[in-house]
């Protein structure tokens, strides 16, 4: 009896991993919907269509966006979280919507640890600062001393709650600067352009197009980035362990399959690694991420939500 109890148990873990190969080697035989919780021509929703047009050539089926903007990227993220956990809807969360919404909102309408499993960390998004001509300063340790000789007085456009949290670990550093918040980058960039705000902190991709006239200050990412050789990092620069990065990770609703998160993460990090993808997030300001499983991933995220999350509570910021 013990015998034939042993080798039916065995019969039904060959059956299940079976099975669940078997599965795993069909994924997916239909359209895979990515919801972006953004407008389209955003960043974000802009590598999630490069990357989603080469997922679809290396596997074999469409991969197609879906745009679902609204309250911050609450909107998208809690019909993501609602989706049938059957590998066909995914999500391309950010460190927004994953790491500082939980915090920013009361209820931002999903449990961002509770409600996904991760599958792949597809970019890293640093912020830059940058002056206007007129500040006078061309380095870290210059804006350090101005905003010494005139704490609080020095205006900093801030058009992103990531920008915000620079500021916010900067004058946790001893760095008083004052927040000029913006609803978006176009027009703090102008402000800045013009004359009126002296300082401006944003991401790469919207600050680049505007370094001929402004001096780029420093980089948020531990260190020195090939989005802007020669701009030296916040950490290199004097401020050890300073480092403000988003980023945007591939996730599924809670219960997705995971030998179908894992055939995603093994092609998504093949496609991460071609030199066009590279390539095209560079042109957008988006650093490569590291190569991750996704149990990494979900540690990462876990980390991230904990940084982020103890930075917003420790400030009183909340959402606009």
């Amino acid at each position: 009896m013990s015998k034939l109890y042993s080798t039916c148990a065995a019969l039904a873990v060959s059956l299940a991993l079976f099975s669940g190969a078997a599965a795993a080697q069909a994924y997916p035989n239909r359209p895979v919907r990515i919801i972006v919780a953004f407008q389209a021509g955003q960043g974000t929703d802009v590598a999630t269509r490069h990357i989603a047009n080469r997922l679809s050539a290396a596997i074999g089926q469409n991969f197609i966006i879906d745009n679902r903007p609204g309250a911050s990227g609450n909107l998208g993220t809690a019909i993501a979280a609602k989706a049938t956990p059957d590998g066909y809807t995914l999500i391309m969360g950010t460190a927004g919507t994953h790491a500082m919404n939980p915090a920013l909102f009361d209820n931002p309408g999903f449990d961002a640890e509770k409600d996904f499993d991760a599958i792949a960390l597809t970019c890293l998004i640093p912020m830059v600062i940058s002056a206007h001509p007129s500040l006078g300063v061309g380095n870290l340790s210059e804006l350090i001393a101005a905003a010494k000789q005139r704490p609080d007085k020095i205006d900093t456009a801030l058009p992103s709650t990531t920008s915000r949290l620079v500021i916010e670990l900067m004058k946790q550093k001893g760095i008083k600067l004052f927040s000029i918040v913006y609803k978006g980058s176009a027009t703090a960039a102008a402000d800045v352009l013009g004359g009126q705000v002296p300082l401006l902190i944003d991401t790469v991709g919207a600050t680049r197009p505007h370094l001929s006239k402004l001096k780029a200050i420093a980089i948020t990412s531990a260190h020195e980035s090939a989005l802007l050789p020669g701009v030296r990092s916040v950490a290199e620069q004097g401020l050890p362990g300073f480092q403000v990065v988003a980023w945007n990770a591939l996730l599924a609703p809670h219960g997705t399959p995971v030998e179908f998160r894992e055939k995603l993460a093994v092609e998504l990090r093949k496609v991460l690694a071609q030199p066009e993808t590279v390539k095209r997030l560079r042109e957008l300001g988006f650093d490569s991420a590291p190569a991750m499983t996704p149990q990494e991933v979900t540690s990462w995220i876990k980390g991230e939500r904990q940084k982020f999350g103890t930075l917003i509570k420790s400030t009183g910021m909340k959402a606009d």
